[in-house]
């Protein structure tokens, strides 16, 4: 009998980390970590292409066979997170693109009960890689390796990528990078991070892409607008204030007033850091992107309709007209430069003030339901209400608009009973 033959330690790892009993997976996934550390410190050490996709064999069978909910987030905060444990941005990149390989792989061979603790996997995985970034500062030429990277494993053309890691990618880039850099990315770098997606979006045949593009990345900024001003405005009342703490304002006051410096709401700030703050962007400068990609003479004609109309919604929000209507004029300003974008401001003076005194007037009426509303409109009370100027901005004309469907129905209704009567009129004739 000859001698065994030692397996490679890429092998043997992998074997372990797919191992029958939890204990010894656990054991392999922490010597795994340390032999990274180990193996990339050294100048002329590192990982190969093939020896990284032993391990994510290993790595994906161990996540496999991991039962339990919370011990299946725990498993792939830790799978996820060996990405550190790389002492070089090269390695780190082979280690991603590793990754997408092997789902692209095995997914196909994924059954229903398991696609969330991999799909949550992705996720981690992709938190994980902007953080990365993210302690780089935001390089740009790393970041340019990224979304390289992640373009050509994910979303070309020849990448061999399954439709459900494509659409899981999208829906979760810009989730995972407003958690990530929402308080500290620009507008500019932004727009840099989905440059990718407006070529993707312009160029690709697949009809799936372009939808799923369109819906999770550029209509969900145009979504997010609202908030967006709300984040500046929160900023900079707290610039004013000189507090970096949220507090909400003492009952009785209105938005915009001193808060109370006894009251403390660590649990609101929680909420908000998740909810409340989003990324910002440059309406107009994604817009003008978009309208360069998808005016070429290579756009296809399908590709060329959908995106102006995302585009005709972003030159909207550059122009002042958002989702929301009545945006305080202060969120015209930008102060500060930097990352807050600049925005253009479509109401003079004295048309925003007949706005708020309008809109005052209005939230001060005893009965403010629609049907009063109808009944004062039919009845040619309240004349003191002031209109809104043909010019204006957001709800320009909605008020003729209500009231012509009213006028119609009633008018309807009339027609409506006509025919009833002359049948009636029929019948006792017949009598």
């Amino acid at each position: 009998m000859g001698p065994r033959v030692q397996l490679p330690p890429e092998i043997q790892l992998a074997q372990r980390l797919a191992g029958n009993e939890q204990v010894t997976r656990d054991r392999a996934v922490r010597k795994l970590r340390k032999y990274i550390v180990a193996r990339t410190q050294r100048a002329e050490g590192g990982f190969t292409h093939d020896e990284l996709l032993k391990v994510w064999k290993g790595l994906f069978y161990c996540m496999w066979m991991q039962d339990k909910p919370l011990l299946q987030e725990e498993l792939g905060r830790t799978i996820s997170q060996l990405i550190h444990a790389f002492q070089t941005t090269e390695a780190q990149h082979l280690f991603l693109q590793t990754f997408w390989q092997t789902m692209n792989r095995e997914w196909m061979g994924i059954d229903r009960l398991r696609l969330d603790k991999f799909y949550m996997l992705m996720r981690m995985v992709l938190h994980e890689s902007l953080k990365a970034l993210k302690t780089r500062g935001w390089d740009e030429r790393q970041t340019e390796q990224l979304l390289e990277l992640l373009m050509t494993e994910i979303l070309h053309p020849d990448s061999q990528a399954p439709n459900g890691v494509k659409s899981h990618f999208i829906e979760i880039f810009l989730e995972e990078l407003t958690k990530v850099g929402a308080h500290e990315l620009t507008a500019d770098q932004n727009l840099r991070l989905i440059g990718p997606f407006c070529t993707v979006a312009a160029q690709t045949q697949d009809s799936l892409v372009l939808h799923n593009i369109t819906r999770g990345v550029f209509e969900a900024i145009v979504e997010q607008a609202p908030l967006a001003i709300e984040d500046l405005l929160k900023e900079l009342a707290e610039e004013r204030d000189g507090d970096t703490l949220s507090r909400e304002p003492p009952e009785g006051s209105v938005s915009g007033a001193e808060p109370d410096p006894g009251k403390e709401q660590w649990g609101d700030d929680d909420e908000e850091d998740s909810t409340g703050t989003v990324l910002q962007f440059d309406y107009e400068a994604v817009a003008n992107r978009l309208f360069e990609m998808a005016s070429r003479r290579d756009t296809p004609p399908q590709n060329r309709k959908r995106l102006y109309k995302v585009i005709r919604k972003l030159q909207a929000l550059s122009e002042g007209l958002f989702p929301e209507d009545d945006i305080p004029e202060k969120a015209y300003r930008n102060p500060r430069g930097g990352r807050r974008v600049r925005m253009k401001k479509r109401l003079s003076e004295s048309q925003l003030q007949n706005k708020i005194g309008g809109a005052a007037e209005e939230a001060s009426r005893p009965d403010p339901s629609p049907a009063s509303a109808r009944r004062r409109r039919s009845a040619g009370a309240d004349p003191a209400v002031p209109r809104e100027q043909p010019g204006g901005r957001g709800r320009r004309g909605a008020p003729r608009r209500r009231r012509r469907p009213w006028a119609g129905a009633r008018a309807k209704a009339a027609d409506g009973q006509a025919p009833k009567v002359k049948r009636k009129r029929a019948l006792e004739g017949q009598k």
